[in-house]
């Protein structure tokens, strides 16, 4: 996997545990990792968040243990997982965003590290990225309005006679309505027509499909979240099926069939939060450690499925692919 980079909109290196200190700490410190979707599909998340962690000089359960907790896209039972990490006694929480209002309000001390896709300021989980305030710090791979128009016109330039473009959203992601009208913008000032799909459970997605083809669409932008990264195979395979190039917010995405992705890489973002993590158990307090921000977006292409599609990939286009998957 080629090296992402993240840039901080404001220095803020952690300070370290004195030695002394440390030679007294006797109790291996546990981590909370929780986050609102299966295990499956993301088992990779943790191992990343475990590299982080060993960069700092820590290692899964030689000198820290790490509590897994998930969710199954069961939001209700965020409370109670997070909760019971707290009651662990842990030393600091990861976590995604849909989980950060339940590790909130579990605990008011206890560091949270959160690895969200949405805006941290427009989410209300920090004032400001340069310093975070309260017990919360994090990582972002939120790309903004740039990055959704960018989307767009990777999809407008590969797919020039689809006079609609689809966009396929959660609802219940409340990413999506903070989103919705740089979308809206983005369309305008691209000429694309955009017609918007809800979809809230998988038992919705058989029929959004044909519908965006009874509509008259000829490709799908599936916006980004949590759930409907869980369902990224099922996704793309309806999109194939529907003969409809889709775009995603995960490279994960392309690699499970879907057509390309353009984004920051969420496994790079664990392992900073691992990281991040491991500042904290060093002494460094969460005010202290900026909000990171990508700085790298990268295009992936998966070269079968436009094929499957009869998709021609431009040269041009080929040329700016960070990776194209045979």
């Amino acid at each position: 996997m080629k090296r992402r980079d993240f840039i901080t909109l404001l220095g803020g290196a952690a300070a370290a545990w004195p030695l002394a200190a440390r030679a007294q700490q006797t109790v291996t410190p546990l981590i909370g990792f929780l986050r609102s979707t299966p295990v499956a599909g993301f088992s990779h998340l943790p191992e990343a968040f475990r590299r982080g962690l060993r960069e700092e000089g820590f290692t899964d359960g030689l000198n820290v243990k790490i509590e897994q907790q998930w969710a199954e896209n069961r939001l209700d039972r965020l409370p109670t997982l997070a909760a019971d990490l707290v009651s662990r006694g842990v030393a600091a929480i990861t976590c995604n965003s849909p989980a950060v209002p339940a590790a909130r309000a579990a605990t008011a001390t206890i560091p949270i590290v959160f690895v969200s896709g949405d805006d941290p300021v427009k989410s209300g989980f920090v004032t400001t990225l340069s310093r975070p305030t309260e017990n919360l710090t994090g990582i972002t791979f939120f790309g903004g309005s740039q990055l959704i128009a960018k989307r767009m016109e990777l999809l407008r330039d590969l797919v020039p006679n689809a006079s609609v473009i689809a966009v396929l959203a959660d609802p219940s992601y409340p990413a999506f309505q903070r989103e919705l009208p740089d979308i809206e913008t983005a369309g305008k000032a691209l000429g694309i027509n955009l017609l918007i799909f809800k979809a809230r459970g998988e038992d919705e997605f058989a029929s959004v499909f044909p519908a965006m083809i009874q509509a008259g669409a000829g490709a799908v932008l599936v916006s980004g979240g949590p759930f409907f990264g869980s369902k990224r195979r099922l996704l793309a395979a309806l999109a194939l099926r529907h003969g409809l190039p889709s775009i995603y917010d995960l490279r994960e995405s392309v690699s499970d069939g879907g057509f390309m992705s353009y984004s920051a890489s969420i496994s790079d973002a664990y392992r900073l939060a691992g990281g991040y993590v491991g500042k904290l158990l060093k002494g460094a307090k969460p005010s202290e450690l900026p909000v990171l921000q990508p700085s790298r977006f990268e295009l992936v292409i998966n070269l079968a499925t436009a094929k499957a599609l009869g998709v021609q990939i431009p040269p041009s286009i080929m040329l700016r692919a960070d990776e194209v998957i045979e």
